[in-house]
């Protein structure tokens, strides 16, 4: 079997399964099993595949019929332009998240900071504001000691392991520190809206990332109340938030003494970030 059989019989089973991006997932599994680029193999059609390799390749195209996302499947995720290691014990990082990095490389680019990444999952965050804040360093936190094992990995592939500390610890329990920024994406999601979630979220994406209590702002309100209390006068805390959450989260931070400095739509016209300064 060559490589456009072998594509084409993995799109087809995908699409049948009602799978929009089938031919793409084929091409990413296929690419992972060859260890070659989705280029290298496009212009390679007829190049034979080994029967150890078919069997590889059918093994991932079952495993996405069921929902699994392609980011655990090949356990890597594109994100900033970086590849990042991800399993079932991280968030996979998402292209909204990438516009709060966006801002906040464009608001610290030429300045020395110490930051704080609340839930750090993959280290997708911290790595990426930190491969361009050249003279900053960072602490990233969380609750999974699985989930630090990746982003420890994470920030020694990129040589980052002497400028990031990484802790297994909630914000509450964390004392003796001063931070510039404070950057978090918290789980945010209603507790009874879980079940309503894509399956390739609810049945694999941890749920520690996903639930934020009974109105998903348990979590948001604890960073909130914590950051008034380690971050620097005219420190920034920067917070990835849910759809229809903007008004009520603004309004808890000018209750913490935090004045709202940008509000960032995400892709859909969501306001998705904000990023506010601690004024007293």
């Amino acid at each position: 079997m060559n490589a456009l059989e072998l594509l084409n019989s993995g799109s087809y089973k995908l699409q049948k399964q009602k799978i929009k991006t089938h031919r793409l997932d084929s091409e990413i599994l296929l690419s992972k099993v060859l260890n070659k680029s989705r280029e290298q193999i496009l212009i390679r059609l007829n190049q034979n595949i080994k029967n150890t390799e078919v069997v590889e390749f059918n093994n991932f195209i079952q495993r996405r019929i069921h929902n699994e996302p392609i980011a655990y499947i090949i356990n890597e995720k594109e994100f900033w332009s970086k590849k990042f290691k991800v399993n079932k014990n991280t968030l996979i990082p998402r292209p909204e998240t990438e516009l709060l990095v966006e801002n906040l490389i464009k608001i610290y680019k030429s300045k020395k900071i110490s930051l704080l990444d609340v839930g750090t999952g993959s280290g997708c965050i911290i790595i990426s504001l930190l491969s361009e804040l050249y003279n900053s360093t960072g602490v990233g936190i969380d609750v999974s000691s699985s989930a630090l094992k990746i982003a420890k990995k994470n920030a020694s592939f990129y040589k980052l392991e002497n400028k990031i500390k990484f802790y297994n610890k909630s914000i509450i329990n964390l004392y003796n520190y001063k931070f510039d920024l404070i950057v978090s994406n918290p789980p945010y999601i209603d507790k009874k809206n879980i079940k309503n979630l894509d399956d390739d979220i609810k049945k694999y994406e941890p749920l520690i990332a996903l639930n934020g209590g009974n109105d998903g702002l348990d979590v948001i309100k604890k960073v909130i109340y914590k950051a008034k209390r380690i971050l620097k006068i005219n420190g920034k805390l920067a917070i990835e938030i849910g759809n229809r959450q903007s008004k009520i989260v603004s309004e808890e931070l000018k209750l913490n003494n935090f004045r709202i400095e940008q509000n960032i739509k995400d892709y859909k016209d969501n306001i998705r970030c904000l990023i506010s300064t601690l004024v007293k």
